[in-house]
């Protein structure tokens, strides 16, 4: 199973990989994630992202693309994937397209999470954590005893910075430019799935499995 996961902040998107994961027993590859490992790893792509990175800049395409391409040669992959957080671009999913080709390998789907953007606000903006241990609170979903108190340590409530209004409304804006082509790119290639992302986490799993199979 070779499938790509893209859902904007807030879409539970994160949630739904983990539990993709466990049933299909396949690695979720996460750009990030692979980035870390790289340069852990210490590969010459692995190098060259590194010293791009401790200046601040971005890796370029061509770096991110073969850093991908060495991970899905790793033994792990040779049941299946999940794609996260790549191709972010049309350029990259026709960089990945190459790679796969190669491989003899195709994308069985691309599974679009979609949740409306004033849904993902009412999630982001009632996020809440605490000053002095870090655990997290939902003001609608997941509200503590006592307004802005921490039910464990008693410690101040806060709002992340990016939990701001104005902050998600930037990230969504961002997501969709981005993505948007990416999505059409694999609808072209009947590829695409949309997946109603509002409800209960097992019924928006049911909806995810049920586009798969």
């Amino acid at each position: 199973m070779k499938l790509i996961l893209v859902g904007p902040p807030g879409s539970g998107k994160g949630t739904q990989a983990k539990m993709l994961i466990d049933k299909y027993s396949i690695p979720q590859i996460s750009t990030g994630d692979i980035l870390r490992e790289a340069v852990k790893e210490g590969s010459p792509l692995g190098k060259k992202a590194k010293s791009l990175m401790d200046k601040g800049s971005l890796v370029p395409d061509e770096v991110v693309v073969g850093i991908i391409e060495e991970r899905l040669k790793k033994p792990d992959c040779k049941g299946g994937f999940i794609l996260d957080g790549f191709p972010r671009t049309v350029a990259q999913a026709e960089a990945l397209d190459k790679i796969l080709d190669k491989m003899n390998l195709e994308i069985d789907h691309l599974l679009n999470i979609e949740v409306d953007d004033g849904e993902l606000l009412k999630r982001l903006t009632g996020r809440r954590t605490c000053k002095n241990c870090g655990r997290g609170y939902h003001i609608i979903f997941d509200p503590p005893a006592k307004e802005n108190v921490c039910n464990e340590c008693n410690g101040d409530l806060y709002q992340r910075d990016d939990d701001k209004e104005d902050t998600i409304k930037s990230r969504l804006k961002v997501y969709h430019d981005q993505t948007a082509p990416v999505v059409d790119f694999y609808k072209k290639k009947n590829l695409s799935r949309t997946i109603d992302g509002l409800g209960k986490i097992d019924e928006v799993f049911t909806r995810v499995t049920g586009a798969i199979n």
